[in-house]
């Protein structure tokens, strides 16, 4: 694990995820800022793959990228690229993978509408108001 970097915390985290789920073509990325309104986590990051696989691949490359990089594992991961949703828990970012159809049926950015959303793009943040 050679160029193993401090552990990632808060927006820093957030950041490194993003990047990471990017790296992997991750669409439709959008940061829900949950700081008080939820107590147990910041953030969630919700981003789809095309399918199952790349929903995976995503998962894979954030998993990995923050374990080479920064020496940080998840508390837990749920679900599979075949179910269509997966999560992944940083304690500070909650990471939400889901493929389009299951995206769709759960409508996580609805449920949360309340908080600030970003959609992420091109490298690029916008402010998106939710509502």
């Amino acid at each position: 694990m050679s160029g193993a970097g401090e552990p990632l915390l808060g927006a820093a985290l957030l950041g490194a995820i993003v990047g990471y789920a990017e790296d992997k073509k991750a669409i439709d990325v959008v940061e829900l800022d949950l700081r008080g309104v939820l107590g147990y986590t910041d953030w969630f990051l919700v981003c789809s793959g095309n399918t199952g696989r790349q929903s995976k691949a995503i998962h894979d490359g954030i998993l990995e990228g923050l374990k080479h990089d920064h020496d940080t594992l998840p508390r837990r991961v749920e679900g599979s690229a075949q179910a269509g949703w997966i999560l992944m828990d940083y304690l500070d970012v909650v990471v939400h993978i889901f493929t389009p159809e299951t995206r769709d049926f759960y409508r996580l950015e609805q449920l949360w509408g309340e908080a600030p959303a970003t959609v992420v793009g091109d490298g690029r943040p916008e402010l998106s108001k939710s509502g």
